[in-house]
């Protein structure tokens, strides 16, 4: 293998003969032409020294050499492309039942700001360990202000080094993972840290103006965008009180849904009216089928009321009520959900009409009504298996994340060794 260049500049070195290296304004190149591929080889050796730039480009062209001679090529996709092979991978795990759609999507989204910090058309084979050392710092540091969470990125980050990981066994990088700097430990204990959620105080107020959102919308149902307003007010009040993640609401159909009358002490006026759950395995995070039953607030069943004579009239010669039950919960058409915007959408409005306050330092999302209906459950002195068990989560995950010191259980805890006597004293057992 000879250089396709024969005569050098004062400024460029040989490198045995067969490779050459040059400066580009302060800093040494590599470039080395590889016959068989009809291409020059070309890199940054990312120093300032000359003899340590030569000691690298030899290293480099005993790497190209070995590479060739096993018939490997240097040329490598973009990040841009690399990206989009490994989702594509993802998605037939999805066609296998082996992560639901929500997670693709995630992931998606991860590898998305990941593409945004390492450029989109950075060739694989140049990537470097260390070339994701400010990760973080730039996804906490944006130019619009919008920090994300640390834990957020952690998952960013391993999203990344699962498709680094399964690009490097295919021969498409050098590298297998970045390494990523080790972030501070999160003191899930401390009330500033942890996940955040609303008071009972925040959900009351979200309700009663989500309520008022809805019941205008319906008022004018045939007004334009009334009745997606209307669904989305309702998703975002069946998330308060059954805490579903949100690919398995926005996958619920009507034959998920059951209701049933639950009579206390044989007293009907002490009735409450459930609703049972199925979420499907097919459209859990967990891959497993659970059914679990919460408290009915009327809002599957105004919905119902909401949706189905819509149904009856868009089928006026064949409506089927089996073909209604199919259909998609939270859509205006039975068969596509209504989008993550519109709810975003919805979530804002509605935080603004309650006034819930420091929302510039809580990160608050609609997933937060799901850890409002984990944490209430775990206060109320629910075990964490039953807990675990209605939301499709593990015990461990619920005691990490959820089983943190709250005013509430520090109260109960406080005055557990107490009580009051005949005179109304609060005396120590």
């Amino acid at each position: 293998m000879a250089l396709k260049k024969a005569n050098f500049n004062d400024n460029e070195i040989a490198i045995y003969d067969e490779a050459v290296i040059y400066k580009r304004g302060e800093y040494w190149q590599f470039r080395m032409w590889l016959a068989k591929e009809g291409k020059y080889a070309r890199l940054s050796l990312k120093t300032r020294s000359q003899s340590t730039a030569e000691d690298k480009a030899k290293q480099q062209y005993h790497v190209l050499m070995s590479e060739q001679q096993q018939g490997k090529t240097y040329f490598s996709m973009t990040t841009k492309a690399g990206v989009e092979l490994y989702l594509a991978q993802r998605w037939k795990d999805v066609e296998a039942d082996l992560i639901v759609k929500g997670r693709h999507a995630t992931i998606k989204t991860h590898l998305a700001h990941w593409l945004e910090f390492i450029k989109r058309d950075t060739k694989l084979k140049e990537l470097e360990r260390t070339d994701c050392e400010n990760y973080f710092h730039s996804r906490t540091k944006t130019k619009k202000n919008i920090s994300a969470a640390q834990s957020t990125i952690e998952n960013e980050q391993s999203t990344i080094n699962a498709m680094m990981s399964w690009l490097y066994k295919r021969k498409e990088t050098y590298i297998d993972s970045f390494d990523f700097k080790k972030l501070k430990r999160i003191d899930r204990g401390d009330e500033d840290l942890r996940r955040a959620s609303f008071t009972d105080v925040e959900i009351g107020e979200i309700r009663y103006q989500l309520e008022i959102i809805v019941a205008e919308a319906v008022k004018h149902i045939d007004e334009r965008g009334n009745l997606v307003r209307a669904v989305v007010g309702y998703y975002l009040l069946i998330l308060i009180v059954a805490g579903l993640r949100r690919g398995e609401q926005l996958q619920l159909r009507w034959m998920d849904i059951e209701h049933i009358e639950h009579i206390i002490g044989g007293d009907e006026e002490n009735s409450h009216s459930l609703v049972k759950i199925t979420v499907r395995a097919e459209t859990s995070k967990v891959r497993k089928t659970r059914k679990f039953a919460v408290r009915d607030k009327e809002y599957f069943e105004d919905l119902f009321k909401l949706l189905y004579p819509r149904y009856i009239k868009a089928n006026k010669a064949n409506p089927q009520a089996a073909k209604f039950a199919e259909m998609l919960i939270f859509s205006v058409n039975g068969k596509t959900p209504i989008t993550v915007r519109a709810i975003d959408y919805l979530f804002d409005q509605v935080l603004d009409l309650a006034d819930v306050k420091r929302r510039d330092t809580r990160d608050l999302v609609p997933y937060s009504f799901r850890h409002y209906f984990i944490t209430k459950r775990v206060n109320s002195g629910l075990h964490s298996m039953a807990v675990a068990e209605m939301c499709g989560t593990s015990t461990t995950q619920i005691e990490k994340t959820y089983y943190h010191t709250t005013r509430e259980k520090m109260i109960s805890n406080a005055m557990a060794d107490y009580c009051y006597n005949k005179d109304g004293l609060l005396i120590l057992l």
